[in-house]
């Protein structure tokens, strides 16, 4: 029997104590260490010279969400940048609302790719074709069914393209609703982001999210893109960050002027 703070403890206790006093500090250290620099972190200061930026969305039976949400991307206050939405073997009448769009905004690109029975692809087909597109070397990535908050969004992620910069990880978070499961996915999105974003300042990036990413075009092609893991669904974000990003090349913006919003589903089904 031993006796600490005057308790009398056997062994076995005393060795459950210290590990669970053991595991509390290396949690703590965790969330200080990489969640305290996010806390304090200051986004950089825009440069007087706007680089031009090419947006790239892919859409496949999207009409609906294109009416509602790309007009916030074409509205963007920003002097010189193109949207690329690549039409993905759309079926429904994505095609008539781009062609809408497009009479109104001239800055408004439209790739289509044909349905071809021999031919099956994923979302990283249709990504590259939005790229081969682009003109400008920043690309800056979000879906369909997003929108943003405000028309400052491509003026506030452009603040991180510096000179040595050739990846910029934004935030995608959902609206607010009703019920637990919207309580539950945005909680899920939230700590989601913290981790990517303090491992990010921590020189340790690993992931972002393809609702809010911006990259080099030039950095797409050197790398061969998508080329090592094309055969899977996923991984157009996280698994190209990645394989491509490092503590020098990677930079954060967590500003909210900078956030893009989704519709959460409303079902667990």
């Amino acid at each position: 029997m031993i006796n600490l703070f005057d308790l009398d403890l056997k062994l076995f206790e005393l060795i459950l104590l210290f590990l669970f006093g053991l595991s509390l500090f290396i949690q703590l250290f965790y969330y200080f260490f990489f969640y305290g620099r996010l806390a304090y972190y200051k986004s950089p200061h825009s440069s007087a010279h706007k680089k031009p930026v090419s947006i790239i969305i892919c859409a496949k039976d999207e009409a609906d969400n294109l009416k509602k949400h790309l007009p916030s991307i074409l509205n963007q206050d920003y002097p010189d940048y193109e949207v690329i939405v690549v039409n993905d073997c759309s079926e429904d009448e994505t095609e008539q609302v781009l062609e809408g769009l497009k009479k109104k905004h001239k800055h408004l690109k439209i790739s289509t790719i044909k349905k071809d029975e021999k031919f099956s692809h994923g979302k990283k087909f249709a990504l590259f074709i939005g790229i081969k597109a682009a003109k400008n070397e920043w690309l800056l990535l979000t879906d369909a069914d997003c929108y943003a908050e405000t028309n400052q969004w491509l003026f506030t992620m452009q603040k991180s393209f510096k000179k040595n910069t050739s990846f910029v990880l934004g935030y995608g978070g959902y609206e607010r609703g009703k019920g637990i499961l919207n309580q539950v996915i945005r909680y899920d999105t939230v700590f989601i982001a913290m981790q990517y974003f303090g491992f990010a300042l921590t020189g340790i990036p690993y992931m972002g999210v393809g609702r809010n990413l911006a990259y080099r075009r030039s950095l797409f092609f050197e790398s061969r893109g998508f080329s090592t893991h094309m055969h899977l669904n996923s991984g157009d974000d996280d698994l190209f960050i990645n394989a491509n990003a490092n503590k020098t090349n990677t930079l954060i913006e967590v500003g909210k002027k900078s956030h893009i919003r989704s519709v959460p589903k409303k079902t667990f089904s």
